[in-house]
């Protein structure tokens, strides 16, 4: 135990005769790893952008509120009317006529 720990410090594994599949793990080993560390920095980069997108539609949506309820004050009545009263227009208090149209025979 105490000479197989002796040669993983100094590295006699790497240079002996049979060293070749030891390499062969190593390398395989690093691959993986690299392999790895690339999928967790896809995943990240994934979940931050999932973030700013979730933050976006947020921002979209209020927007989209905001933008609602200004337009149903700009449509309500009572405000075309004062608008309508800075243009010198009022309404009026002559009640519509309705028009019936005969078909002729």
């Amino acid at each position: 135990m105490k000479k197989s720990i002796y040669n993983i410090l100094k590295g006699t594994f790497l240079v002996s005769d049979d060293s070749f599949k030891n390499w062969r793990f190593i390398l395989v080993i690093s691959g993986l790893a690299i392999i790895m560390i690339a999928s967790s920095h896809s995943a990240d980069k994934k979940v931050y952008e999932i973030a700013r997108l979730k933050n976006e539609v947020k921002e979209m949506r209020s927007a989209f509120v905001d933008g609602r309820s200004k337009l149903m004050k700009l449509k309500m009545e009572s405000h075309v009317v004062s608008v309508m009263k800075e243009k010198g227009l009022s309404p009026s208090v002559i009640p519509p006529k309705k028009i019936k149209v005969k078909t002729q025979n």
